[in-house]
């Protein structure tokens, strides 16, 4: 992997009425890496890509990609990146290779290069035998792998990816994971993705930024994310959680825990050790633990220790991505 920045942020700021959904962002990208931004929604992941794709105007601060100032050069930025929105974009009454063609001449591909580079995106992202078939009867799996494969027409430097596998079941979302570490790995570009999967983040990224209010608050490689917990994550389910929490704190000094989905989770060095000594405070206050259970620590653990949240998926589909940004700037 390349040490040469092709993203780089100074002060990067956006405002929206007076509120800062990014606040004086400073971060680099390096080439060929793929890099993952993690966040609850209203962290500012959106708005940043947004801004980093020329959908949005910062209000200030500055930012290149691939060398160009996303204000200034915002055309040279726009041929130098592709974009995976999470909400569907694609035609459903043309077919996948036509698809594929109208973004071609959009994206102003030679056409002399337009139909070795279609084949070959076919090829990769595993559709040939359906390319001549209506969108409209691919499976929700086989769109997303279309909109990837789109997304390179151009050979793109860098590759925006907004949630890649929302929605998506487990076995396709695998696919998509092995799609995605394919484009980059034959087309050498670098790859930036919001994602609300811990197990995507962690298999997929290089290095991921957490960012909560505006900030980037971690940033690092997943394992180095993991080691500044120090420690083993005890999980602990008892009808009376809250006052276990408080006398574990007073008797066992257990400071570094939270309650999350009505279960204790607890921080520790040497968990094996300290485990029979919680259930010990716990018979001694007659309060009964339902299950105890040791783990090392996990991005989410990480996630939770910066945000003090936790991170899921929005089930009841509020604007986020790319569409809130659009229906924010239409209003």
């Amino acid at each position: 992997m390349s040490n040469i920045h092709i993203i780089e942020t100074n002060k990067l700021t956006c405002s929206f009425n007076g509120l800062k959904a990014v606040d004086n962002l400073d971060v680099t990208v390096d080439s060929g890496e793929i890099f993952g931004l993690l966040g609850p929604n209203g962290a500012g992941k959106t708005t940043t890509i947004s801004m980093l794709c020329t959908i949005l105007k910062p209000t200030g601060g500055y930012a290149k990609v691939n060398g160009y100032d996303i204000v200034k050069e915002a055309m040279q930025v726009r041929r130098s990146i592709g974009i995976v929105f999470q909400d569907p974009s694609i035609d459903d009454r043309l077919t996948g290779r036509e698809n594929l063609y109208m973004h071609a001449n959009l994206f102003g591909v030679p056409s002399s290069e337009q139909k070795q580079r279609i084949d070959s995106i076919l090829k990769l992202v595993e559709l040939e035998d359906r390319a001549d078939d209506l969108m409209r009867t691919y499976s929700g799996g086989m769109r997303r792998r279309l909109e990837l494969g789109r997304g390179l027409i151009h050979y793109p430097k860098v590759l925006f990816l907004d949630e890649p596998t929302v929605g998506l079941d487990p076995q396709t979302r695998d696919h998509i994971w092995k799609y995605i570490k394919e484009l980059k790995n034959t087309h050498d570009i670098t790859i930036v993705l919001t994602t609300h999967y811990m197990d995507e983040a962690e298999r997929l990224c290089d290095r991921i930024g957490i960012m909560d209010h505006g900030k980037i608050i971690a940033l690092d490689t997943p394992s180095k994310l993991k080691e500044t917990l120090e420690g083993d994550v005890i999980t602990v389910k008892a009808a009376q959680i809250d006052e276990l929490t408080a006398l574990l704190a007073e008797k066992l000094g257990l400071m570094q825990s939270v309650i999350v989905d009505g279960a204790l989770e607890i921080t520790v060095r040497g968990g094996r050790a300290i485990m029979p000594r919680i259930m010990e405070v716990a018979a001694d206050n007659k309060i009964f633990i339902d299950s105890i259970l040791l783990r090392e620590p996990n991005l989410e653990d990480v996630f939770l220790h910066y945000t003090g949240r936790n991170i899921r998926a929005d089930n009841t589909r509020e604007l986020h991505g790319f569409a809130a940004i659009q229906r924010r700037k239409i209003r």
